[in-house]
């Protein structure tokens, strides 16, 4: 089949599940960078095979050492990823699904979404041009500008990242702005409703518990 549709819907492992934006894509495979596209494949299955790992034995009470050991594993494959997806965007800038096929190109975004906060900072303004073109999901750009923000001590628009406080081991959101508005934001980037993206979540009681998630942020510095 030379052309194909494709629906994307990608779910993102973490403390908090996240899923991406359903996006149709026109792509004809015939048209793909096939070497780059084979390449990016495989950087975008070890990077989400190695978080796989890490949250199966998190959930299956594993020991501080296995899951050391593991967090160490992900660390190692997240540094030769990330020198085989800077190089290529250096060279050949942002591709798309058009270019390189669907997990190739969540490959990219992936590997920048784990990388320390000056990589994301750098490679921001491609990210951000690719969304406007139509070659990476909206929900990426999101979800970016989320971690940027979070890492800046910033507050984040979507309310994408979340984190464990040190002492309660309470799950929380880091803090949103205006929140009142969360909703139309998260629509305008394809992002669902909160109540689909975190079980449970109530914003008058997320307004009540602002303190204490602002004093549990404090402590992780």
């Amino acid at each position: 089949m030379r052309k194909a549709l494709f629906i994307l819907i990608i779910s993102y492992l973490g403390i908090l599940k996240s899923y991406a934006q359903v996006t149709q894509f026109d792509i004809d495979s015939t048209k793909f960078r096939k070497d780059i596209a084979l390449q990016l494949d495989s950087v975008f299955f070890k990077d989400q095979e190695s978080r796989k790992q890490y949250i199966q034995l998190a959930q299956n009470g594993a020991d501080e050492k296995q899951l050391s050991v593991t967090r160490s594993n992900m660390r190692k494959v997240d540094s030769l990823n990330l020198i085989i997806v800077t190089t290529l965007l250096d060279n050949e800038g942002w591709l798309g699904p058009q270019d390189v096929g669907i997990f190739a190109s969540q490959g990219l975004f992936l590997v920048i979404q784990h990388a320390n906060l000056a990589t994301q900072e750098k490679y921001f303004p491609m990210i951000e041009k690719a969304e406007k073109d139509g070659k990476t999901l909206s929900s990426n750009l999101a979800i970016l500008k989320d971690r940027i923000a979070v890492r800046r001590g910033e507050d984040q628009l979507y309310g994408s990242q979340g984190f464990t406080d040190k002492t309660t081991k309470k799950k929380f959101l880091y803090p949103i702005v205006d929140v009142d508005n969360l909703e139309s934001r998260r629509v305008s980037m394809g992002l669902p409703p909160m109540d689909k993206y975190l079980p449970g979540w109530d914003l008058e009681k997320y307004k009540m518990d602002l303190p204490e998630i602002k004093e549990a942020v404090k402590r992780l510095k």
